[in-house]
């Protein structure tokens, strides 16, 4: 069986969130009206101004977006995106599209599997037309110099996958990536960071004990749960 998984960023996702659009899909949700009152007052009339050394800009309008790095922002990105989760799967299972979704904010991936490269590469196709369609209706657009791909197969033998042209739809031709990266950092990378560091932590609790008396196993047991596991299991 053959995996492919093609990878998209939406380009200035932050920054083009529609304030109208949002408003209606917190209604559309079934939030009060003073919740939604609420939030469409506190998207209008915002401003902004840019600082570069000892540059300052006068103030801008800012229409759409919300603030990136703000507490409510990922919680209203969640929700302006909802409909087009749902949307895109009604779209999928009509046009008997074979693919799933995984979503981590601005960043996406389209994953089918096939025993065939053509069949692979036409689904992958048909979803990314339809999930960058449906996106420009939501005021995001893909970035495609962000966009790769990548198969895994459980073959044995030569493995040499083809291109995935998006050319068709103004896309460009993908070719397949080595390595996989996803957030911005290879997975094996991270994970051989992440062990050395857990293990030196371990290796650290071992002279917290002094020459007299060394640390009972109840203290390493509550040491290894508060300090190497959380390293090990969230990069902490």
């Amino acid at each position: 069986m053959l995996t492919s998984s093609l990878a998209f960023d939406i380009a200035q996702f932050f920054p083009s969130l529609n304030h109208r659009l949002l408003a209606l899909i917190l209604g559309k949700a079934g939030f009060e009206l003073r919740v939604v009152n609420f939030f469409s007052n506190y998207l209008v009339n915002k401003k902004t101004k840019y600082f570069w050394n000892n540059f300052s800009s006068s103030l801008f309008d800012v229409n759409v977006g919300v603030g990136q790095g703000l507490a409510l922002s990922p919680i209203l990105s969640a929700l302006y995106l909802s409909p087009f989760l749902h949307i895109l799967e009604k779209h999928s299972k009509n046009l008997d599209l074979k693919f799933s979704i995984l979503s981590f904010v601005d960043d996406g991936l389209l994953i089918t599997q096939s025993k065939f490269f053509q069949v692979s590469n036409t689904q992958l196709f048909s979803s990314y037309n339809v999930t960058s369609k449906l996106l420009s209706k939501f005021c995001l657009l893909v970035k495609y110099l962000k966009t790769e791909i990548f198969y895994f197969s459980k073959s044995q033998g030569t493995f040499n996958p083809p291109p995935l042209d998006l050319s068709p739809i103004s896309g460009p031709s993908l070719i397949p990536k080595d390595t996989w990266r996803y957030l911005g950092f290879s997975f094996h990378q991270h994970i051989d960071f992440y062990i050395n560091k857990a293990i030196s932590t371990v290796k650290c609790i071992k002279i917290l004990g002094n020459s007299t008396r060394s640390l009972n196993s109840q203290q390493k047991h509550l040491l290894y749960r508060s300090c190497t596991l959380l390293i090990a299991l969230y990069s902490f």
